[in-house]
């Protein structure tokens, strides 16, 4: 019992890592919770320090979901486990202890934890996001309808119960952090986002 707990607060540490911020203050030399939208997350790297930086971190960020989730399988054998160590991996991204709880929106970090829980929803799931994008350059949009489709290619894939229930949960948080973005695509003043520009 002492070692699973002890492995989820390391997970919360694992996922608590501010890749965002460690990698634009390494490339960039910026502080990123200065510049751009603010937020520590993969997007406002890409917009504000570069493409390499935000590639690197949007690596990072799934990362830091999948392995915990993908290795505690060895700690115990249950998906139940694997879902609270999943969660454990999103609070950190999400409050991460080191930036004063204040960290990034949970889609990367999100990836990779449902990568290693439910591989095929989650690439169902990462195809909505960038057809999404591709077509309205909207990151935003893009990780909204990825959200949303998360829970169904569960559902359709034939997972269990508690999968789509956790599927649906993290949906609603992703879309819970994206409310601003939400009204600004409302109001049509949400920033479309080139990520194939030169930079």
């Amino acid at each position: 019992m002492i070692i699973k707990i002890i492995y989820i607060i390391f997970s919360y540490f694992c996922g608590s890592i501010p890749f965002a911020y460690i990698i634009s203050r390494a490339i960039g030399k910026v502080d990123i919770r200065t510049v751009g939208s603010g937020n520590p997350g993969v997007t406002n790297v890409f917009r504000t320090v570069g493409k390499c930086a935000g590639i690197i971190t949007f690596i990072a960020d799934t990362l830091k979901g999948f392995i915990p989730v993908y290795f505690a399988i060895f700690i115990n054998n249950s998906f139940s486990y694997s879902v609270a160590v999943g969660a454990a991996a999103m609070l950190g991204h999400i409050l991460t202890i080191f930036l004063n709880f204040k960290g990034g929106k949970g889609v990367a970090t999100g990836l990779g934890v449902f990568l290693a829980l439910m591989p095929l929803p989650s690439l169902l799931a990462f195809a909505v996001f960038s057809l999404v994008f591709v077509f309205s350059g909207y990151v935003a949009l893009g990780s909204l309808c990825a959200a949303i489709s998360l829970p169904l290619a569960s559902y359709f894939s034939g997972y269990s119960t508690e999968s789509i229930i956790f599927a649906f949960a993290m949906a609603v948080l992703i879309i819970y952090k994206h409310r601003a973005n939400i009204k600004r695509l409302k109001a049509g003043s949400e920033n479309r986002f080139n990520i194939f520009k030169r930079k």
